[in-house]
Formats: C-alpha cells, structure tokens, sequence
C-alpha cells in the first residue's frame, strides 16, 4: 500500500481555543469554522477536524 495523502483526521481535545492558538501561532496552520459550527484546523490539502471533549460529533470513534 503507497498513502498518497490523508483527507482529514478529528482530534477530540479538552479545549479548541487553547488547540487553535497552539496549532496557528506554533505550526501555522489556518483555522476554519464551518456553517454548522464546527472548527477545522488546515495546511495546505489535509485537515484536522477539532471536536471537544464531550461534545463531540456523530458518528464518532469511541
């Protein structure tokens, strides 16, 4: 098997506004919030989809 890319990844974290700071001001990467609400953090074509801890969005990975 040769991985080309991955689409998106979700991380579940205690707190996406301490996540977001992290990720933009230390990696760069750009934040996203949806119409629906939900934050996604990107660089260049991949994506990390944030859920908090607790909340997260169905389906989800338990």
């Amino acid at each position: 098997m040769h991985i080309t890319n991955i689409d998106h990844i979700v991380l579940t974290v205690n707190d996406i506004n301490v996540t977001v700071s992290f990720y933009e001001e230390v990696l760069g990467m750009i934040s996203e919030i949806s119409r629906k609400g939900r934050v996604s953090l990107t660089f260049g074509t991949q994506k990390i989809n944030l859920h908090e801890k607790g909340k997260e969005f169905e389906p989800k990975i338990n």
